[in-house]
């Protein structure tokens, strides 16, 4: 056998380098380069590579470890996980700073190739600088961690090892039901180590995402279930979105009268003027769908992991006859809520289910009137919102309605943590799909400056917008910079409310008369943080760093500054103060978090009473 002799790095990227998925016949180069942060762990192993022979994979400098996760993460969702980066880092702290994204990619099912250095395989110059010393166990480093949130985790001690160890990494990468963070932990000696590896390994190789049909049986099962029911609720996940199903969604629902609520990762599966899509379900859900949810008998959901926020902690579906069709590429979705599984790709689920409700003359008792009605008083709803006045300033839902009204039905925003979720998830009105990226698996804050660059990167010839709070933007803003580096514009809509006024919100409503939550100075007669709120200049902040900035206090100067933005070729942002507490609030939604039983504060007490009376009525499985 023919051998090329190689360092472990080397090897490793060229192997990469090969790697393409087929689905429908399409084939597509599945990683497309390397986002990195180079210490002594890295620089003179992957980094040493990627300066000589990188191949045709695109090194991207990242500024902060979980921020470039983030943005692999974000192009990878965007790409219908299709395609991916990998990122590397050094030992110790730039390794750990990725655990949160790792954590962010699985929770969400996306594929992330994660490359963090570690200890010396030879432990000669032990202890090596950011080395932990666990003393009971001295194979632990700081890479250990990442095996709680990857769904594979390998260590390359030897050089010979990378072969089983990047065949396994692929398999689950570009596994749809398995997919998630992978990392693959690389002593920083082993790095740097040759070996003479077969050329076969370096072959192109291609993972064919081949669609999982149905089983028979399980088609003949849910078909079974749906007869006597009356009326049916279809829900779109993510899952719909990387299928590629949004099209057999439509056709499903029409066929038999169905409505279609979707959840944060599925939103804009249908355009929201879409006569049968009764908008957002849960906690952060419309009137229309919630109202339609605690009457349907029968809830189909498709690529949905039916989070708490989906089903409103399970109080969602209040009929006592509702019974679950949960159709999914992963088997551990379908087992849920003790439904019926389909475990299969969604479109061909789609398809196959609705022939066979079809020949069995299945539809539902929806009128369409009655769909039609809730459909207009949420539509309503949301013109007030969008027009909502306040006399302190601008309100929250008033500058999102301005914002939906200028922006390109093409164009995509990103957000995933606060309140902003809620009010984009209620409230936005998305035309085409992909036009809706929320992280909210995880709703990791930090997310959306880093997610949006990635969704730049995916797709160049949008206008991508992050829409993110001033706490987000606080938390992690790093990727802005490599934005401007890499010429990949986005434009940031920075909502200033002074702090995290979601949770502020959520801890006034069960009894806190507010706490910790809100960016004031220290009084120094209370010795507590209820001084006036601190001034902050994020527009100079984002001109300080390269970008261009504007300050937007009220509807027309927003109007205004989105067109300016528009007609930047860099990367933007756009402050634009609101008045705390002006989002949306719950529509016949409920949402279980944990209250004290025991207060010095009746409030709190008595919000404990209720949230107990509340998880009494809930599904308790």
């Amino acid at each position: 056998m023919r051998t090329i002799r190689l360092t472990m790095s080397q090897a490793l990227l060229r192997f990469l380098d090969q790697q393409y998925v087929s689905i429908d016949g399409m084939e597509t180069k599945f990683v497309q380069g390397v986002i990195g942060i180079f210490g002594h762990g890295n620089v003179t192993g992957i980094g040493e590579a990627l300066e000589r022979s990188p191949g045709s994979l695109t090194y991207i400098q990242g500024k902060n470890e979980q921020g470039m996760v983030h943005t692999a993460a974000a192009f990878a969702k965007q790409k219908n996980r299709q395609q991916i980066y990998a990122c590397t880092t050094s030992i110790g702290p730039g390794a750990l700073n990725m655990i949160t994204a790792a954590a962010t990619a699985t929770v969400n099912r996306i594929p992330v190739l994660l490359l963090p250095g570690d200890n010396f395989a030879s432990r000669q110059p032990d202890p090596v600088l950011q080395q932990l010393e666990v003393a009971s166990d001295y194979t632990v480093s700081a890479t250990d961690p990442f095996k709680m949130v990857s769904k594979y985790w390998d260590r390359i001690v030897r050089p010979e090892q990378l072969m089983t160890a990047a065949i396994q990494a692929m398999r689950v990468l570009t596994d749809p039901a398995e997919t998630g963070a992978v990392t693959l932990a690389l002593p920083q000696d082993v790095q740097a180590e040759a070996y003479d590896y077969p050329e076969v390994f370096f072959e192109k190789k291609i993972h064919y995402l081949d669609r999982r049909p149905p089983s028979r049986e399980s088609i003949e099962r849910a078909a079974a279930l749906c007869q006597g029911k009356q009326r049916p609720l279809l829900i779109a996940g993510g899952g719909v979105h990387y299928a590629g199903a949004a099209q057999e969604v439509a056709d499903f629902a029409a066929a038999f009268g169905i409505p279609v609520a979707e959840t944060q990762a599925g939103k804009s599966a249908l355009a929201w003027d879409h006569p049968l899509n009764v908008g957002a379900i849960g906690v952060t859900g419309s009137l229309a769908a919630n109202k339609l949810a605690k009457e349907a008998d029968l809830i189909i959901g498709v690529g949905t992991r039916y989070s708490d926020f989906t089903t409103a902690s399970k109080s969602a579906f209040a009929n006592p006859d509702a019974q679950f069709i949960n159709i999914n590429i992963s088997g551990f979705d379908t087992a849920k809520l003790n439904g019926i599984g389909i475990t299969a790709d969604a479109k061909e689920a789609l398809r196959a289910l609705q022939e066979r409700l079809a020949a069995g003359s299945f539809a539902s008792s929806w009128a369409t009137t009655e769909i039609a009605e809730v459909k207009a008083e949420w539509d309503a709803e949301v013109d007030r919102l969008y027009r909502m006045e306040c006399q302190e300033g601008l309100a929250q839902t008033h500058a999102l309605g301005v914002i939906n009204d200028m922006l390109d039905p093409s164009s995509v925003v990103v957000c995933a943590a606060g309140s902003l979720p809620g009010d984009l998830h209620r409230l936005w009105r998305a035309a085409e799909p992909k036009t809706y990226h929320m992280e909210y698996g995880f709703s990791c804050m930090g997310y959306e400056i880093s997610g949006a660059f990635g969704v730049a990167l995916a797709e160049p010839h949008r206008e991508v917008y992050a829409i993110v709070g001033d706490g987000s933007y606080l938390m992690l803003h790093s990727e802005l910079v490599t934005s401007l580096q890499e010429g990949r514009k986005i434009t940031i809509l920075l909502f200033d409310n002074h702090g995290y006024q979601c949770i502020h919100n959520l801890q006034r409503s069960q009894g806190s008369d507010g706490f910790g939550n809100e960016f004031r100075y220290r009084d120094a007669g209370s010795n507590t943080l209820s001084g006036n709120y601190m001034p902050i200049d994020f527009s100079a902040h984002a001109r300080a760093l390269g970008a261009k900035a504007f300050k937007a206090t009220n509807a027309e100067e927003l109007r205004s500054a989105l067109l300016a933005a528009k007609k930047e070729t860099v990367t933007t942002l756009i402050e634009i103060p609101v008045v705390p507490g002006t989002n949306s609030g719950g529509y016949e939604s409920w949402w279980n978090v944990g209250v004290p039983e025991v207060s010095v504060s009746p409030k709190v007490v008595a919000a404990h009473e209720e949230m107990s009376k509340r998880i009494q009525a809930a599904k308790p499985i």
